[in-house]
């Protein structure tokens, strides 16, 4: 033993004596102070090797010793329990930073922090663990500084004996805290030292398990806040696996089991319901700001689902047929769309491309050829889905936009077009006018006019190519059954050319969107004139002369200006670019002015 080893030893034991004397003595006031003189000389020692200033073996060597020490000086059979139960409140979080040092010093730790498990009581050990994760010191923020804290808060969980479900609801959002901290931040580490971590927070989840089962399941409160717990560690571990999906799906099924415990099911996870009465049964009375620390819990649901769909070949205890579970969404409009607002958690979450992938592909499943099914309760009224619907197209518009991979781009396009097609008329129009007023990018604008176009070709009436003479009565139903051919389609187009914020619209920016917003009015334009109908308005003189004076002709002046702009350098390969760019729009945009001046001529 070096002599820096011999003077921390002789500090120690003194210190450890000093505070043995006080808490004997019964004098609180020097007890406290003896145990502030000995948790600030382990953190001096910790702080001393973390600074890595000395030598590394020496330093692994010292912490060893001086956690071997501590051991040995708490399982003395002379040791007054007094002493340990004021010792408990401080060494375990002291100890817990020697666990960064090296393996054996780790296990040490653990060693010592059990050991208070094991003698003291253990709804003071639920609150000195909790406390121990809540603040840890700078520089120890680590995963092997928590992982046998929640080691220890796992084993203790399962001694309580009294109102378990107070001191579970206690501790939780700490562990979900850490957790998230450690995931969003990963460390290099070695591979085992993650995921003993994360193995830590599901043996919480087999601790509350037992405690359930002890109970024989009437406490139904444990039993959901357990299920609560599992959905989110679920959506957290999610965010963190990378590409190698395949590797984690023993530990998501692993996850997936205690939700079946828990009275789960893949229908009733996928739909949302059944997490919807987990949270509503936990946040009555005066806990609904608690629910805060579970704001995964729906993304971890539509993850389980994913991750069985992902694991088919790995054998499911749970017997539940996922194949059955698709054809209920597929022939149950209401519940697809219960789906799909569950769904759009994982599209607008941060989590790897391959779990938003396998999701795409599971809703395009459900979702192909599901169009004409119809429900049973046709008094339904859809509209109280709207917001959710909306919401999960705009989350579907993300991978659209954001994926780096040109199929999964066209697949979640393929998806985002049935997902609208599901949704009736009238519904469908409010949804896709809504999107396009709050899209910032160009391309998906372009891309949601282009879809508004569709649907006013597919519901403009046989009549206008000849097939029905009756054309007085059928534009009568025709304009109360169709929402897309009313005046409120142009706002769109208007949107688009004349944007709020004022002045015409930037180019070359808006590039798409501009294109496929003149494309939309010369579509409208020419089907109105020839159709002899004009459902839009587009074509009272009014309309027109407004189109012309506050959209063609400022658009007409700001290409003209960007043209000769890029003229003035040819040879400026951006301003070549730009200038290839714009002939559409200038082709389109002269057509238009064509059409309005053509048309005006006729207006009445």
């Amino acid at each position: 033993m070096s002599a820096a080893e011999n003077l921390n030893s002789l500090r120690l034991q003194q210190a450890l004596a000093s505070c043995s004397q006080s808490i004997s003595n019964g004098d609180f006031k020097e007890s406290q102070e003896s145990i502030s003189e000995l948790v600030h000389f382990l953190d001096s020692v910790s702080d001393f090797i973390s600074s890595g200033t000395t030598d590394e073996q020496g330093s692994e060597n010292s912490a060893f010793e001086v956690l071997s020490e501590i051991y040995h000086y708490l399982i003395s059979p002379s040791f007054d329990q007094a002493i340990t139960d004021a010792l408990a409140f401080e060494l375990p979080k002291a100890v817990a930073k020697f666990a960064c040092v090296s393996t054996r010093c780790f296990e040490n730790a653990e060693r010592i922090i059990n050991h208070f498990v094991e003698v003291c009581s253990p709804r003071d050990m639920v609150s000195i663990l909790c406390e121990a994760m809540t603040s840890p010191s700078d520089g120890f923020n680590s995963s092997l500084y928590f992982t046998p804290l929640l080691g220890a808060l796992a084993k203790v969980l399962k001694g309580l004996k009294r109102r378990p479900f107070e001191q579970v609801k206690a501790a939780l959002p700490v562990v979900l805290k850490v957790l998230e901290a450690i995931l969003s931040d990963p460390e290099d580490e070695e591979d085992t030292s993650p995921m003993d971590f994360l193995n830590k927070t599901i043996l919480i989840a087999h601790s509350l398990k037992e405690i359930c089962m002890k109970l024989d399941r009437k406490d139904e409160k444990l039993v959901a806040l357990l299920g609560l717990y599992v959905l989110q560690i679920t959506a957290l571990i999610s965010v963190s696996v990378g590409s190698e999906t395949s590797r984690w799906s023993p530990m998501m099924l692993e996850l997936s089991h205690f939700l079946h415990y828990c009275g789960f099911t893949y229908l009733g996870l996928i739909t949302g319901h059944e997490v919807d009465m987990a949270i509503h049964l936990i946040s009555q009375g005066d806990e609904d700001d608690y629910i805060g620390s579970f704001s995964n819990v729906r993304s971890g649901a539509a993850l389980t689902v994913i991750w069985r769909d992902i694991s088919k070949e790995i054998s499911d205890p749970t017997k539940e047929d996922l194949d059955a579970v698709k054809v209920k969404l597929h022939n149950n409009r209401t519940k697809r769309w219960e789906a799909i607002g569950i769904l759009k958690h994982v599209f607008a979450s941060n989590l790897p491309w391959p779990l938003k992938k396998h999701s795409i592909d599971f809703l395009f499943c459900i979702m192909k050829d599901a169009v004409s099914h119809k429900d049973s309760n046709e008094l339904l009224d859809y509209s109280v889905y709207t917001p959710s619907l909306y919401a999960a197209l705009q989350a579907i518009q993300l991978v659209i936009v954001y994926a780096s991979n040109p199929p999964l781009r066209k697949r979640a396009f393929d998806t985002f077009k049935m997902v609208v097609a599901d949704v009736p008329p009238s519904l469908r129009f409010d949804i896709l006018m809504a999107l396009i007023r709050n899209s910032e990018l160009s391309s998906m604008i372009a891309i949601l006019l282009g879809c508004v176009k569709d649907e006013m070709f597919k519901e403009y009436p046989k009549k206008v190519s000849g097939q029905n003479e009756d054309t007085k009565e059928e534009n009568k139903i025709f304009e109360s059954s169709s929402p897309f051919w009313t005046v409120k389609v142009v706002d769109c187009v208007e949107f688009v050319l004349k944007p709020p914020k004022g002045g015409p619209p930037s180019l070359p920016e808006f590039t798409d969107a501009i294109l496929s917003a003149l494309n939309l009015y010369r579509f409208i334009l020419i089907t109105e004139s020839s159709g002899n109908t004009n459902y839009t308005q587009v074509l009272t003189n009014n309309n027109l002369k407004k189109v012309y004076k506050e959209w063609l002709e400022p658009l007409r002046n700001v290409v003209c200006g960007v043209t000769a702009e890029n003229h003035r350098g040819d040879d400026d390969q951006l301003g070549i670019d730009t200038s290839c760019a714009l002939n559409p729009v200038e082709f389109v945009l002269y057509r238009c002015i064509e059409l309005v001046e053509e048309n005006l001529k006729h207006a009445t």
